[in-house]
């Protein structure tokens, strides 16, 4: 009869157990190059600690079985302290694993740089001579935002690619760090407001696959979850011409109620996106009159801007941090922005300009060197005075007070 609550309480774990029996062990199986690389070098590393972990675990159990109390066959030694050939071994094998985890970590580390373009697709498979897939990704309050700048659509916590095909995702926040994070197929990436980071991937099978937010971000990180379908050219075809038929348009005040946080959001498609608003989101000037922040530094740079930007200040009517219930500190009783200098033509010429002269470029992959890869450009970043100059001079915009 003692034995009924117990087997009642062992059946109350039965869910429990019965849904990590449903977990995919994607980050162990993999869909992509790039994911199953990364394995490989997490399953390499464990195995080279294996060799030291395992016959340390083992020995500990046989010494203290070894030297008990009750064995009086032991041998009995109080006056040995020293051993050349025990210091020798217990001192070169932790190292020669440590020298080799280095040579693999340095190595590996380098070759998945999350900003170095694929030099495969897979095993024995190289690159075919064709543009990746660009998608802009933008963590928002608690959703992702992939805008399809060539295909000139976006979609809310979801996307789609097509397989065998490198993937190009430029990230950025609008509140707060976030970690992007899709384990079949790459690894994680940090999203940051005011920043802009890379990451290169690639799908091999096709198939349904999660997406998440790996760091905690609020109130609402446990639904900031996504699909990632990985298709044929026929199927991301038709996932876009779907986007497309919604009618639904993502202009820059869409976008600002978008960014209000919300929790376990559907995913929402958009035919249309203003194709500014990526590089807006960036520089924190989405909202209307507020200057960019790649206008700020271009002008700061050349002196700045005197008098005239003590006074360059408006009344702050879309405040992010209000919205997600923080009080931003400011220097008076008003939150206010600082207005921007650059007409929308300048803007115009100025995003236009910066998109056009920064391309994907495939850089040799050999060989490694020390300081790693040259530093990434920022393309919001490229050459701003010289842009700001011309987009004034052609113009003859005067600062406004």
């Amino acid at each position: 009869m003692r034995k009924l609550p117990r087997l009642a309480r062992l059946a109350a774990f039965a869910p429990a157990i019965m849904a990590l029996a449903a977990c995919k062990m994607e980050v162990l199986k993999p869909s992509g190059d790039i994911a199953e690389r990364q394995k490989d070098l997490l399953l390499t590393s464990t195995w080279l600690m294996l060799i030291i972990i395992i016959p340390v675990m083992a020995l500990t159990i046989w010494f203290a079985w070894r030297y008990r109390a009750s064995n009086r066959n032991a041998t009995y030694k109080p006056d040995w302290d020293h051993s050349t050939k025990f210091e020798l071994v217990i001192w070169a094998a932790p190292l020669l694993i440590i020298i080799c985890l280095g040579a693999l970590t340095w190595v590996g580390t380098h070759l998945l740089d999350p900003y170095r373009p694929l030099d495969r697709i897979a095993e024995g498979q190289p690159v075919p001579d064709q543009e990746p897939v660009r998608v802009e990704v933008v963590a928002l309050d608690w959703k992702w935002l992939f805008i399809y700048p060539e295909q000139g659509i976006a979609m809310v916590n979801e996307m789609a690619v097509p397989t065998d095909r490198e993937v190009e995702f430029s990230l950025t926040s609008t509140s707060v760090m976030n970690a992007f994070y899709i384990p079949a197929m790459a690894g994680m990436i940090y999203a940051m407001p005011g920043m802009e980071t890379k990451l290169h991937g690639v799908f091999n099978n096709p198939g349904e696959y999660q997406g998440l937010a790996s760091h905690y971000s609020g109130a609402g990180f446990s639904g900031m979850r996504f699909k990632a379908h990985a298709v044929d050219q026929a199927g991301f075809d038709a996932w876009v011409d779907e986007a497309r038929a919604s009618g639904a348009n993502l202009d820059r005040a869409k976008f600002l109620e978008l960014e209000a946080p919300s929790e376990n959001v559907k995913p929402t498609p958009f035919a249309e996106v203003d194709p500014e608003l990526f590089d807006r989101v960036v520089n924190m000037c989405v909202e209307e009159g507020k200057i960019c922040m790649a206008e700020m530094m271009a002008l700061d740079a050349q002196g700045g801007t005197g008098l005239a930007g003590t006074i360059n200040m408006a009344q702050l009517t879309h405040d992010k941090e209000t919205r997600r219930g923080v009080a931003r500190p400011v220097f008076g009783s008003e939150p206010f922005m600082v207005t921007g200098f650059c007409t929308p033509a300048d803007s115009l010429k100025m995003f236009a300009d910066l998109r056009e002269n920064a391309p994907t470029v495939r850089k040799d992959q050999t060989p490694m060197r020390g300081i790693a890869l040259p530093r990434p450009e920022n393309r919001l970043g490229i050459e701003m005075p010289r842009i700001i100059q011309d987009a004034r001079r052609d113009n003859a915009a005067e600062p406004k007070l």
